[in-house]
């Protein structure tokens, strides 16, 4: 089966310079590589050489950081020209407010896109704030799921004052829970171990049946034990297999999840098969 690499941004020089600039290359830095710039041809050849299917991520950070968004029309592109390999989620900026609405809907009824990312550190939201409530009703209308980034974040580390991103708007618990609670059908990804909230975000899951946790930004081999047990047993349904690229290339990620101390029988499910049914889409 194809694995399903739920967490991919496209390191296009357009989305790496309205993603962050000065941010984007901390995070490179965070992660001890070079700045990563290649063309969508490259990406596209990258996942298709691999056997590796993606979920592209849009970006829209507008109101917090001053720079415009990638188009959500970018990434439907992107995806038109590789639909073997790729599906779409859009950028959404909550505090554009029933701007945001409609670009929801007209990236998921127009576009095709097949979900929506959230950052709330960059975007400097906190998911609970009933504000933004109105968005997340409309993507469980619209029957797509909501990625949100939770737990540390690599843009902006180690500069001062971390770039003044404040990681609190990370925490899964009271805000993305309390999301989950006031929205049942919404169907939530926490991405990321969420360190150093990853037993939050494994309660969460635990408790709720509308989330799941993505794994990308971090190598399997440095997940805490805890992630590793729960992913092997009571979360074996809830785990999806995610990179992070270009920061963390699913190659590597799946070379050291061989030896991370996963149980064979749950592999598949963590790779392919929890992707599939979140997304709606066939396990090849």
């Amino acid at each position: 089966m194809r694995p399903i690499d739920v967490h991919v941004h496209p390191p296009t020089p357009e989305f790496l310079e309205r993603s962050g600039g000065p941010l984007i290359e901390s995070a490179f830095r965070y992660f001890g590589r070079e700045v990563r710039v290649e063309s969508v041809e490259t990406m596209i050849e990258e996942y298709r050489s691999a056997g590796i299917r993606g979920v592209l991520l849009g970006w829209d950070a507008e109101t917090a950081t001053g720079r415009p968004p990638v188009p959500n029309d970018f990434v439907a592109d992107v995806v038109t020209r590789a639909s073997d390999t790729f599906i779409g989620f859009a950028g959404v900026d909550p505090w554009k407010g029933e701007r945001a609405v409609r670009e929801l809907e007209r990236s998921v009824r127009t576009l095709g896109l097949r979900g929506a990312k959230f950052h709330p550190v960059a975007q400097a939201f906190y998911p609970n704030d009933p504000r933004f409530r109105p968005l997340f009703e409309a993507c469980a209308a619209l029957g797509v799921p909501a990625l949100f980034h939770t737990g540390i974040t690599a843009l902006g580390g180690r500069l001062p004052g971390g770039g003044g991103l404040r990681l609190d708007y990370g925490r899964p618990i009271p805000y993305l829970d309390d999301l989950a609670a006031a929205v049942p059908g919404l169907v939530i990804i926490a991405a990321h171990p969420s360190w150093p909230w990853t037993e939050e975000s494994i309660a969460m899951a635990l408790h709720k049946a509308n989330v799941y946790l993505d794994l990308s930004g971090w190598s399997p081999r440095y997940f805490p034990p805890t992630l590793v047990q729960h992913a092997n047993t009571l979360l074996q349904d809830k785990c999806l297999f995610g990179s992070d690229y270009p920061f963390l290339t699913p190659t590597r990620w799946l070379r050291d999840f061989e030896t991370a101390g996963f149980r064979p029988d749950v592999r598949d499910k963590i790779l392919t098969l929890n992707a599939a049914r979140v997304l709606g889409l066939r396990a090849e």
